[in-house]
């Protein structure tokens, strides 16, 4: 069971996430499977320029709360990863996040429930009148 305060961490990262249009975004907690971290989280984006903006905007975001312990790649690396200590954040273009398959390899870590900003707020579609 993740702390409060990590908890917090995990819901702001995917928030900004979420606010720059990235996908498939999800957390896992790790806490009971490795000792360097407690959650990670993984998102998508569409192309190096969008997960350059996505990862900008989770350090743009967090700059007051904490900053980060290390931050390695770049979008013409297609992965970026932003170390938080007890959050690692994963930011993806589809290919390099499919290629790696960070999910598989930590399956066993349960997912922690994130939402889009949005969630619940959308009407649901309305049938067609035949």
């Amino acid at each position: 069971m993740l702390d409060p305060d990590t908890l917090e961490l995990v819901r702001n990262t995917t928030a900004a996430a979420f606010d720059k249009k990235a996908f498939d975004v999800i957390a896992l907690d790790v806490s009971d499977l490795t000792s360097f971290t407690d959650a990670f989280v993984l998102c998508s984006t569409s192309s190096d320029r969008h997960l350059d903006a996505v990862a900008d905007e989770i350090r743009r975001r967090l700059k007051s709360k904490r900053k980060p312990l290390h931050i390695e790649g770049s979008g013409g690396g297609q992965w970026v990863l932003i170390d938080f200590g007890e959050v690692i954040v994963h930011v993806f273009t589809e290919e390099r996040r499919a290629y790696y398959n960070l999910e598989g390899l930590w399956g066993d870590a349960p997912q922690i429930e994130t939402f889009p900003p949005e969630a619940g707020t959308q009407e649901a579609p309305v049938d067609s009148i035949e």
